[in-house]
């Protein structure tokens, strides 16, 4: 399976769903969709297409939070296709659903992503804090652009 593959069988089975999309080269699709249907995608491009979970990424991009969700397309290792669908979120007020009652397998990168980028997840069925120390302020997310934050943590080991 190729990447024209496996963009014939998302644009199949995804439609109207994808806005935008483009083969990087013979093992790399992306398709970009709008953030309201990220629960619905996700869990078609994992259970109906039986695609693996791989990660995903938050990047602040300034003007706006990007969020790729990487999935691996391993019918014929080992010619495996990585197809990644992206969403872009407000920069303001950064939320979306969270894709892990489809995709279990999202639960802690997408709680890694609120800690550092502050980015919400809608519905997601554990938010504890993952990474950063008890005591890290709320309000500063270390992978944010911006001002650097001066402060202390106040950290024992």
């Amino acid at each position: 399976m190729n990447g024209e593959q496996v963009l014939e069988q998302l644009n199949a089975s995804l439609g109207e769903k994808i806005k935008d999309a483009f083969i990087k080269n013979p093992r790399r699709v992306y398709i970009e969709i709008d953030p309201a249907d990220v629960v619905e995608v996700t869990r078609a491009v994992h259970k109906d297409l039986g695609a693996r979970f791989c990660t995903a990424s938050g990047v602040d991009m300034v003007a706006d939070f990007e969020i790729l969700y990487h999935f691996a397309f391993e019918h014929e290792p080992p010619n495996g296709v990585l197809a990644t669908v992206r969403i872009h979120l407000d920069h303001e007020s950064p939320a979306v659903d969270s894709i892990t009652p489809g995709v279990p397998a999202a639960a802690w990168i997408e709680r890694e992503m609120h800690e550092l980028l502050g980015i919400e997840f809608r519905d997601h069925p554990d938010m504890r804090p993952l990474l950063l120390a008890e005591d890290w302020p709320e309000d500063v997310r270390p992978l944010r652009h911006g001002k650097p934050w001066e402060g202390k943590v106040n950290r024992q080991i």
